[in-house]
């Protein structure tokens, strides 16, 4: 777990774990898209925004960054419940501002980045669970070379009362050829 929690960086784009420092400006990173809350587990919104974060940051096994560009804290992602027996984790409870998705490449660099890193540390397996109704996410996690492995139907309550499917994508070590932006 300790070998998963670094830096992380690319050119412009740099991962740091989370720390006390990011809350603040991940706050108005996370206000800048009031839409996309809807779709998402819990809101990261006004009044949501604390209780959320404390969840997050006691979620035990995950390990956790602050997304940066240009120096700037756009967003957060996560290692989540590494399983090093069986050498798998998931990436995921990821969020990156509107100014920094599209075509800039930020998220796939973001990506390509942790999981040449979750390879190197010795993993062989990486999920990525998405929300059905997140159709940017979904198109997003298949330009990665991942796999469609099915549909966990109506899984998880989100913070809004819907009750979600969820798509589950893999990528394996063997499948990755480590492209870049």
């Amino acid at each position: 777990m300790n070998a998963l929690e670094t830096l992380l960086e690319d050119g412009d784009v740099r991962l740091e774990p989370l720390a006390a420092r990011h809350i603040e400006p991940l706050r108005a990173a996370c206000a800048r898209d009031h839409d996309i809350w809807q779709i998402y587990p819990v809101s990261m919104l006004g009044e949501h925004f604390d209780p959320s974060m404390a969840q997050y940051r006691a979620y035990p096994g995950w390990v956790r960054f602050a997304v940066l560009h240009h120096g700037e804290v756009v967003g957060m992602t996560s290692y989540i419940s590494p399983d090093l027996p069986n050498r798998a984790l998931e990436i995921g409870g990821t969020y990156i501002e509107p100014s920094v998705r599209g075509p800039n490449g930020i998220n796939r660099t973001m990506k390509r980045l942790m999981i040449d890193h979750a390879f190197a540390c010795g993993f062989e397996r990486i999920e990525f669970r998405v929300d059905s109704r997140n159709l940017r996410s979904r198109a997003a996690v298949l330009k990665l070379g991942t796999q469609q492995e099915g549909i966990l139907r109506r899984n998880r309550i989100t913070w809004t009362g819907h009750v979600r499917d969820t798509y589950v994508f893999s990528l394996l070590k063997d499948e990755w050829p480590s492209p870049k932006p």
